[in-house]
């Protein structure tokens, strides 16, 4: 039987955008609003699981986003030190998932492998289509992988008992997203097949996307992996912060294998 996980969303990073910047449809709100940067750790009573890595001080004041501290910081206040992290689970290569990788020496990354062509491939002479990539994230992978420490994988995968990784193109061609089995059932970790619960809720995608119609496909395969609105994870979203139990030792941390204190779905 799989084991029940701990969940966790490690908070390192936040900006203020014009909330247009998140829909590709018709924004509702219209305004300035926050997004918020995570990266998330999978654990049990004898694995560590991180999934993405983020991006660090150099990269957020280039990007313009408010920097909170290291993902590592977080990681520590859970009493994981990064050189015993051996699998990093990288959902897509853009700047705020796929930095910071030399920062866990002892880790293999696990990557799709269309992420991999996507990335290093004919369209990324296009610049539009290379803006969220960090070209040196790219090259440190190509280097790891020359190691021998990049594990690819080809749609679904079952990553170890109870961890299963899911390709869900569209935002970017080789994301991919994770579902957990926890104590309170199937959590499925979207990362950016939905930056927020309302891309889904009101059919709008992020606006940075390769493909709208897989996007849209996208979405509705991560709510059914989830079984519900509240066992499903979003990538940016401050309603994680809000809905989701703070760490105790660590107020940018949140509990995700505890239910929400609300339903973060359509009302």
């Amino acid at each position: 039987m799989a084991p029940d996980y701990e969940v966790y969303a490690i908070q390192y990073a936040r900006a203020i955008r014009p909330s247009s910047d998140y829909f590709l449809g018709t924004d509702p709100h219209d305004g300035p609003a926050p997004i918020y940067y995570y990266v998330w750790l999978i654990r049990s009573a004898d694995r560590c699981i991180l999934v993405d890595t983020g991006f660090d001080a150099q990269r957020a004041q280039e990007r313009g986003r408010d920097f909170q501290r290291c993902p590592t910081e977080g990681l520590r206040n859970l009493g994981v030190d990064p050189a015993d992290i051996d699998t990093v689970v990288i959902t897509h290569l853009h700047y705020d998932h796929a930095g910071n990788l030399n920062l866990f020496p002892n880790a293999r990354f696990v990557l799709q492998d269309e992420e991999m062509r996507f990335a290093t491939g004919r369209h990324m002479r296009h610049s539009l289509v290379q803006a969220p990539f960090e070209l040196s994230d790219v090259l440190d992978m190509v280097t790891h992988n020359y190691a021998g420490r990049v594990k690819f994988v080809d749609g679904a995968h079952d990553l170890t008992d109870g961890v299963r990784l899911h390709h869900v193109p569209g935002h970017s061609m080789g994301l991919q997203a994770v579902t957990v089995t926890t104590a309170r059932g199937r959590l499925c970790l979207a990362s950016d097949t939905a930056h927020f619960f309302d891309n889904i809720a009101l059919g709008s995608p992020f606006k940075i996307t390769t493909h709208v119609a897989q996007t849209l496909e996208g979405h509705d395969r991560v709510l059914e992996l989830a079984g519900g609105y509240d066992r499903l994870i979003p990538g940016h979203d401050p309603a994680v912060a809000e809905l989701y139990p703070a760490h105790p030792d660590d107020d940018l941390i949140f509990i995700l294998h505890e239910p929400p204190s609300d339903s973060p779905g359509p009302a």
